[in-house]
């Protein structure tokens, strides 16, 4: 089983509809939004017009993929639906996450 976890930048509006395009890929069971554990801490990027200032959050996601088939479907799938929500995506390893 292959993990996948992905780092996603955008409103909950984008983050919701990829949860649920990845629900929708066979042999998918399990997407979880995973808590920021870093919410509280905020840097100060008002003068940099960086995600703090704009409408966006950062969202991680954890799925669970049953081969590596289907976790390659997940990274193409999640790319895709990130586009053309406008949506930034980034697929992160274990000690970036």
């Amino acid at each position: 089983m292959s993990m996948i976890r992905l780092r996603l930048i955008g409103n909950r509006d984008a983050a919701d509809s990829i949860i649920s395009v990845l629900h929708g890929i066979d042999g998918i069971e399990h997407v979880e939004e995973i808590e920021d554990l870093m919410l509280g801490v905020r840097d100060d990027s008002s003068s940099a017009n960086l995600v703090d200032d704009s409408e966006g959050r950062v969202f991680m996601l954890e799925v669970d993929a049953p081969n590596d088939m289907c976790a390659d479907a997940v990274r193409v799938v999640a790319e895709s639906e990130a586009r053309r929500l406008d949506a930034g995506l980034e697929i992160v390893d274990d000690e970036d996450f």
